[in-house]
């Protein structure tokens, strides 16, 4: 697999967020979803990234910084067609190296509560993630949990 910082100017990328976005639309109520669309993942706080092998999209992750020692994990999706291939674990550990080269010290995320969501919590908590009370701008909300861990 092969990682690279993206411009989100490919079809194949904007196509696979667009599936993200319905999907949380799908399961959470609007006023819960804080997944980002593509104009807003080019802020230049965010750092995007995508997953490839032999040419075909696997997934993407972002990072967003939060300040000079925080960052938030964005944008987590693995391709339909590349589920159960590591793809996220892959991904999460780049994103880890990348939030350690950067020094950053703490890497925090928001998920949602629904069982729809729990194969990425127990991903998060695999990697040494915790739950945390509300960071950045989020409010408590039932319909999300809040991670976080050292870098």
């Amino acid at each position: 697999m092969e990682i690279k910082r993206d411009d989100l100017a490919g079809g194949e990328v904007i196509r696979l967020l667009e599936e993200h976005l319905t999907d949380m639309y799908a399961t959470s109520p609007a006023e819960s979803v804080h997944a980002l669309d593509v104009d807003a993942l080019k802020d230049p706080t965010i750092t995007f990234y995508s997953c490839w092998q032999n040419g075909e999209l696997l997934g993407c992750a972002a990072l967003r910084e939060l300040n000079a020692n925080h960052v938030e994990l964005k944008s987590m999706r693995t391709a339909t067609n590349a589920r159960n291939l590591g793809v996220a674990s892959t991904l999460l550990k780049h994103l880890l190296s990348v939030a350690t080269e950067r020094g950053y010290k703490k890497i925090s995320l928001e998920t949602g509560s629904m069982d729809f969501f729990k194969p990425a919590r127990a991903l998060y908590k695999n990697f040494g993630f915790e739950y945390c009370g509300p960071f950045g701008d989020y409010q408590l909300d039932e319909n999300s949990r809040f991670m976080m861990r050292n870098v």
